[in-house]
């Protein structure tokens, strides 16, 4: 009964979930976004302290539910390990004790890199942005794709319950990482379980070390129990030792699978009582175990550690565009640009676990991965990008939905204030100097007007730019019809700004203007 409670939650979140990543038509409502917000990692670096004391309390008193039924990179591992088990009928798994020394040298590597600013480390190991990166960069496309399939079946008998999305790459070496990650820990979990989740996992190894004391566990009824081995056979977390009735509690994820498979009831569930657990203190297998004495320690530093505000260390890659305008020059943006809500780029850097939620929502596909713009320990940290869209001006979908503040929420009105990159106009790309043909496309995309058209050649006007009220939002740049070299482009700020507008400087702009 109680594996089939684990299982019903954990099908029903990890369903939501990835969902919730998928949906591009905003079928769910915002509130959805609550599936992300109870995510270990994104809580603390948000530094949500409900979440935080709701999920520690839960792991203090059930143990690793958190693991087996919430996060979602769990969930991907046991539908893996459950597939291996149908396909090869006689797999059983063997108890294999913990790997101490590793498991706390990557905690204590993940903790250092992220004090030092390199916060790559963190978002490449948090379970729950490695599997937003799956959903985003490998699922998402092919559910995508599904779409316009159906799209052009139903099309073509008059129905329009579908409609033609844009599939677009959203960066190679994204893609590459988010597909080696699926395959590792695939891999991991077809041959044995749980092991990413006990070895590598730095919240797997937080909460394994939390779940010591958590007053509900699985143990062994001696009487009842002949020894025969059937529950260590079934435990994805290789941490039963049936020969010594011995459970590891800090890799036990709580999946029941043993209890359910115990023909004998010789094991239960249930709060542990002061004789059971000294009994399991002085076994000798498990004092293995409890041996390492310096754990203690390197736990209070995680959790004080983590909690103190970090200063960002990132060298940006710099890229000269100081030489004189010539002919036809090719845009090298300097700065990337950063999403809106993110600040600084200190404050982004150190918030940010690139879990791509914000470039699967984004509804004019503007976001996607940097490589190395924000030095590397900014890879894979979203950027915004003009080549398919721009930054709508009354649009704040990846401030609502960032998990973890890295985009601080934003008004419609806050928003139409901040400035995230400014206006660069070179004259000799622009089509009305080298072809003297008239356009002004960019100052009708402009919706602060910090692009306008002045009087240049006869009838012709040519753009004129006042960086000091442009947004950054990169519609001049999208529209401007100069190929292959833009006249016009949006260079990235460090640290955004608030400016002011005067009311009657805005024009008003409508999706429907935009062509979307």
């Amino acid at each position: 009964m109680l594996k089939k409670i684990r299982v019903t939650i954990s099908v029903l979140l990890f369903s939501l979930i990835t969902l919730y990543f998928l949906d591009f038509s905003g079928f769910l409502p915002e509130s959805f976004s609550v599936l992300t917000d109870i995510q270990f990692i994104p809580a603390l670096l948000a530094l949500n302290i409900i979440i935080l004391i709701a999920l520690v309390a839960l792991t203090v008193i059930f143990g690793r539910v958190y693991c087996s039924s919430i996060c979602p990179m769990g969930i991907y591992q046991d539908i893996v390990a459950w597939f291996s088990k149908k396909i090869l009928k006689k797999k059983r798994y063997t108890y294999s004790k913990a790997k101490i020394v590793l498991r706390w040298s990557v905690l204590g590597a993940t903790i250092i890199a992220f004090l030092f600013g390199f916060t790559f480390l963190v978002g490449l190991l948090d379970p729950y942005g490695a599997y937003g990166r799956l959903v985003t960069h490998i699922f998402r496309p092919a559910y995508l794709a599904g779409n316009n399939f159906l799209e052009a079946i139903f099309s073509s008998f008059n129905n329009y319950s579908f409609y033609k999305v844009g599939i677009y790459s959203l960066g190679v070496s994204s893609i590459i990482i988010a597909l080696i990650t699926l395959l590792v820990i695939g891999f991991l979990a077809w041959k044995n379980g749980r092991t990413y989740c006990n070895t590598i996992c730095p919240v797997g190894t937080t909460l394994g070390f939390l779940s010591r004391f958590s007053l509900f566990k699985i143990q062994f009824i001696d009487d009842k129990c002949n020894m025969c081995g059937l529950c260590s056979m079934k435990c994805k977390a290789s941490c039963i030792d049936a020969k010594n009735k011995v459970i590891d509690h800090n890799r036990c994820v709580t999946c029941f699978n043993c209890i359910e498979v115990c023909h004998r009831d010789a094991m239960k569930y249930a709060l542990i009582g002061s004789k059971k657990k000294k009994a399991v203190e002085t076994a000798p297998a498990f004092s293995y175990i409890r041996e390492d004495k310096p754990k203690d320690e390197s736990k209070r530093r995680f959790l004080s550690a983590t909690l103190i505000t970090s200063i960002a260390a990132g060298q940006l890659l710099a890229q000269t565009v100081t030489e004189p305008l010539l002919p036809k020059r090719e845009l090298k943006r300097k700065t990337p640009i950063a999403p809106p809500g993110a600040l600084n780029f200190d404050h982004f850097r150190e918030k940010c676990i690139s879990c791509h939620l914000c470039v699967s929502k984004c509804p004019s596909h503007v976001i996607k991965p940097a490589f190395l713009e924000y030095g590397l320990g900014g890879v894979m940290q979203p950027k915004l990008y003009f080549d398919h869209g721009f930054c709508n001006y009354d649009c704040t979908v990846c401030c609502d939905v960032c998990p973890t503040d890295a985009l601080v929420k934003l008004s419609q009105e806050e928003k139409h204030h901040t400035q995230m990159g400014r206006v660069n106009f070179i004259i000799e790309n622009c089509i009305v100097y080298y072809d003297e043909t008239s356009c002004g496309a960019c100052s009708e995309h402009c919706p602060t007007q910090a692009v306008r058209m002045v009087p240049y050649k006869g009838a012709l006007t040519i753009p004129e730019i006042e960086p000091e009220i442009c947004v950054g939002c990169g519609g001049c740049e999208y529209v401007c019809p100069a190929i292959p070299y833009k006249a016009i482009y949006v260079e990235g700020l460090t640290a955004h700004n608030t400016i002011e507008i005067k009311q009657e400087e805005v024009e008003e702009v409508t999706i429907d203007e935009f062509g979307f």
